[in-house]
């Protein structure tokens, strides 16, 4: 069927919808109105001139006689260029102006929207035969069924359309209206379904494949021509070309393949990590595309071949080549049906006048031979049909079949991912908790590191500090030990004098002073000598208080070593990650033994600074033995002391 007449058969809508008498005539406005809508949507230079020339009145009253189809054939029908204008859009105005007169609301009920009703008068415009009134028969009826029960994975269910074609002969013999089909349709009399999203879904399909001769459509991996990488892409494949958008809303379209005769569609070696690679060549560049299985690839290729075999028949659409073949083979089944019915009645009347006409034997063999044959060929073709649709039938169950295998294989992998997520993410919070820990832990042992070097550095000024003491109480010490033994001295070596009888004053006089100067002798190595004892008792008193703060010291020290030890253990309880599972357990202990803290830095280098200072410590003067050595000293301080005091 031609442009023309596809677009006929929606403007007969348009036009019928206008004339509200039921005459055939339609006044001079509305059909103005109507034309210009056409010239519009049909994308052609509007021309009022000739409209009103050819609509002139004239003695029968304002309508001419010369009618509207002329004009519309000559002014409009003949202007219009396939692939000018959108047809879905002049559908819809002729849908729109008919739709108001004759399908105002929609019955209670319904499982049609307005859009589902739209698809499906288009596909009736579609499969209607080529006469008006426009009428589908009951063959071209269970074929749109068959094909939306198809697409919603359903198996195909005649009883409902059997039931209707009992109940109303009519039908079978004529056929039903657009009208009629959508009551029965919206009604559920001719397709039982379950979900009306799932019919909407699936009258989308058909409607893209048929109506806008959709061959295939589906997500494939194209490689780029620029950047040279894999992008996934939503092909929709059409006898004329090939686009393909970002997803399958068809928004954005990132580019298409224009088809040729010249194209060449061949299955290409898998490489680069992509599997079920084609390759679609044009003159002047080669699309390589990756299929999600070899069942698609398969299913693309084909598509592909049948879209450049109607490109190279000049054909545009798959289902109107399917639908002159059906024509076809109903033309020729009625044929051989009136040919047997004629041929039987001619039998029949043959043998009740036998008595008047009276044929010849081979003549009468002869045509009982192509009865026979005629009967014969019936026969094969019925079952030829039935093997064809029982073959449809067994193919549309197994897709169906591999359909809910695949889908209950990825609902599985779904819910494996999902747990497998949920655990990933548990490991994960886990392993973050422990890093905080680990890090917290860490800043504690570096504070307690900090603290314990301060307190050493303290503990050494406090040791050298008493040691300090210590030197300046042994010299003290010696200066008292000297200064008694110089005062044993002097008080041995002066002599007792007697004082002369007589003597002159001068001789007084320098016995006074003799006197005086062995008692200032006398006095000044006793005061030297306390003096010295003064300040032995003030060292004393230092190196007590030192030694005190010595022992505070070596008590922080302490409590600082308890600390670092304490974080040490800490560090290292959190140093073991946690692994994920048992098979990575060999990989953790790999990684455990080559990340491991090295022996002098991190928290073990605390330990074994203290080892080694206390075992440079003991080599020198420990605190016990300096106490000791200090006790001594004193000791023999105060022996001293009390020898010289005796």
């Amino acid at each position: 069927m031609d442009l023309k007449s596809e677009l006929l058969k929606s403007i007969w809508y348009a036009f019928t919808s206008l004339d509200v008498e039921k005459c055939g005539k339609v006044s001079k406005s509305q059909l103005k109105v109507l034309s210009h809508n056409l010239y519009t949507v049909l994308n052609i230079p509007h021309d009022p001139v000739a409209l009103e020339e050819h609509f002139q009145d004239d003695d029968d009253g304002p309508v001419s006689n010369h009618g509207y189809m002329p004009y519309l054939n000559k002014y409009i029908l003949d202007k219009v260029k396939e692939g000018t204008f959108d047809k879905e859009m002049f559908d819809d105005l002729c849908w729109m102006m008919t739709r108001k007169k004759n399908y105002l609301t929609l019955p209670q009920g319904s499982m049609l929207s307005e859009k589902d009703s739209f698809k499906l008068f288009c596909l009736f415009n579609m499969l209607s035969e080529d006469r008006y009134p426009l009428l589908i028969i009951a063959e071209e009826a269970e074929y749109l069924l068959k094909k939306i029960s198809a697409a919603m994975s359903q198996e195909w269910d005649g009883k409902p359309l059997e039931d209707l074609l009992s109940q109303d002969a009519s039908v079978l013999e004529e056929g039903l209206s657009v009208w009629k089909f959508l009551e029965h349709m919206g009604a559920g009399r001719l397709l039982r379904v379950t979900s009306t999203e799932a019919f909407s879904l699936a009258l989308n399909e058909v409607f893209l494949e048929m109506y806008h001769g959709v061959l295939k459509m589906g997500y494939m991996w194209k490689k780029g021509h620029m950047r040279r990488n894999w992008t996934e892409r939503w092909f929709v494949l059409k006898p004329i070309s090939m686009a393909y958008y970002v997803s399958e809303k068809l928004k954005d379209k990132r580019g298409e393949i224009l088809l040729d005769k010249t194209c060449i569609v061949e299955a290409i070696p898998d490489r680069e990590g992509k599997r079920c690679l084609l390759c679609v060549k044009t003159h002047n560049k080669s699309y390589e595309m990756s299929a999600s299985d070899q069942r698609q690839k398969v299913e693309w290729t084909q598509a592909m071949q049948t879209a450049l075999r109607l490109l190279g028949e000049g054909k545009s659409s798959l289902h109107e080549e399917l639908k002159l073949k059906r024509r076809s083979q109903r033309e020729c089944s009625q044929r051989e049906r009136s040919l047997s019915t004629r041929s039987n009645s001619s039998n029949r009347s043959s043998q009740s006048d036998d008595s008047n006409y009276q044929e010849p034997d081979n003549e009468r063999e002869r045509h009982d031979q192509q009865i026979e044959s005629i009967i014969q060929h019936a026969r094969e073709l019925e079952t030829r049909r039935r093997e064809a649709e029982e073959e449809e039938r067994s193919r549309q169950k197994e897709v169906q079949k591999e359909l809910e295998r695949q889908l209950k294989e990825a609902q599985m992998m779904r819910d494996s991912m999902q747990v497998e997520m949920v655990q990933k993410e548990q490991e994960a919070q886990q392993q973050r908790r422990r890093i905080e820990e680990l890090e917290e832990t860490q800043r504690r042992l570096e504070a307690a590191l900090q603290e314990e070097i301060q307190v050493h550095r303290e503990e050494e000024g406090a040791r050298q500090e008493l040691h300090r003491f210590l030197e300046a109480e042994e010299e003290k010490s010696r200066q008292c030990q000297l200064l008694q033994e110089q005062q044993r001295a002097q008080k041995s070596l002066t002599p007792v004098e007697e004082v002369p009888q007589g003597g002159g004053e001068e001789e007084e006089e320098e016995e006074e002073e003799k006197k005086k100067e062995e008692r200032e002798q006398e006095h000044s190595p006793s005061s030297a000598l306390d003096c010295a004892s003064q300040e032995l008792q003030d060292l004393r008193e230092s190196r007590q208080r030192s030694h005190q703060h010595l022992e505070e010291v070596q008590e922080k020290l302490r409590n600082a070593s308890q600390h670092v030890r304490h974080w040490n253990v800490q560090l290292n309880r959190l140093m073991t990650p946690i692994t994920p599972g048992d098979r990575f357990a060999c990989q953790h202990r790999m990684s455990t033994k080559q990340n491991a803290c090295p022996k002098k830095e991190g928290a073990l280098a605390s330990t074994e600074f203290i080892s080694k200072y206390k075992t440079r410590a003991g080599t020198t003067s420990p605190a016990s033995e300096l106490k000791q050595e200090v006790d001594k000293q004193m000791n023999a301080v105060s022996l001293s002391d009390g020898s010289d005091d005796t």
